[in-house]
């Protein structure tokens, strides 16, 4: 099978088509659950620190455990257990024409899209780097971003759970990676991707604190300056300012549309995680050459 798979591309890229589906399914559960487990925690410890459950007259009965193995996945309007043949990647969704089985409510299309787009995203990582341990890193790196932005998107949180395992696992691989260049690939050599790490951090706390000094405001949260660290460890410092440029430049398309479309103020506070996430995901992508070409209408001629 490994053969297999290293002698023939469209093998490969289609074996990483069905795991991305899979792998969305349980991203659909970690986006889903993930928030729900921590704000359970914090609850926890907010009577902890209160002195709540100390005062209390009565044992609390334990809570019911839930993680993201358990409870079963389960329909959210009846409660009925999700059995395994309705549970698979987006073709159980589209014969069950996006109902439930038992009480025929609606399934929110979000479940199939974001398989769907862990699929297609992992196909393209396959087809962009081949066979081979990077496009094993490359995938990891996606799988974060994908859960790191709908979790933005529904709560505006980049959970601590996810952001710093992702900074240490991009500082792990660039172990193995290659000797310092011009323009990232991936792996990035290991001076790069401390530095990004430090860079991104910095860099995005810095303008945190200088807005927050000029306004009196709060522009963008703490979990933003762990992900573009992160992504700074992944990627490389070359890779920070194409990153940040392209993230404002369209967070600030999708602000402005939001004015005119929503009728929403300039105080509405817009997710800024999943911006920098797909920026990111393009520079995983495409950066490196975006960055020769970059330099190359700058390079001396004779």
């Amino acid at each position: 099978m490994i053969e297999l798979l290293a002698s023939s591309p469209a093998v490969f890229v289609g074996t990483c088509l069905v795991l991305g589906l899979a792998v969305g399914s349980f991203l659909n559960v970690v986006i889903y659950r993930l928030p729900v487990m921590l704000d359970r925690t914090w609850r926890e410890q907010g009577r902890e620190l209160s002195g709540e459950a100390a005062s209390a007259t009565l044992p609390a009965a334990a809570p019911e455990r839930f993680n993201l193995a358990v409870p079963r996945s389960a329909c959210p309007a009846c409660q009925a257990p999700i059995s395994a043949l309705q549970n698979i990647p987006l073709i159980s969704w589209l014969v069950l024409r996006g109902r439930c089985a038992h009480c025929g409510q609606p399934i929110s299309v979000r479940y199939p899209l974001v398989e769907a787009l862990t699929g297609v995203l992992c196909a393209a990582v396959a087809w962009k780097f081949g066979f081979g341990w990077p496009a094993l890193a490359a995938l990891v790196l996606t799988w974060f971003l994908i859960a790191l932005t709908f979790i933005d998107v529904d709560h505006q949180l980049l959970p601590d759970n996810l952001t710093l395992p992702l900074l240490w696992l991009g500082l792990l691989v660039s172990l193995w990676g290659p000797q310092p260049g011009p323009a990232a690939a991936l792996p990035v050599d290991v001076r790069s991707s401390l530095i990004g790490a430090m860079a991104g951090y910095v860099s995005l706390w810095s303008v945190y604190h200088l807005f927050r000094l000029l306004t009196g405001k709060e522009g963008m949260g703490y979990g933003d300056f762990k992900l573009f660290a992160a992504l700074g460890a992944w990627l490389g410092w070359q890779m920070l300012l194409p990153i940040i440029l392209v993230a404002a430049a369209v967070g600030a398309v999708v602000g402005l549309a939001m004015l005119s479309l929503r009728g929403q103020s300039r105080a509405t506070p817009i997710a800024f995680g999943p911006f920098l996430a797909a920026a990111g995901w393009l520079m995983l992508m495409f950066g490196q050459q975006l960055v020769a070409g970059y330099l190359g209408l700058f390079a001396v001629r004779p």
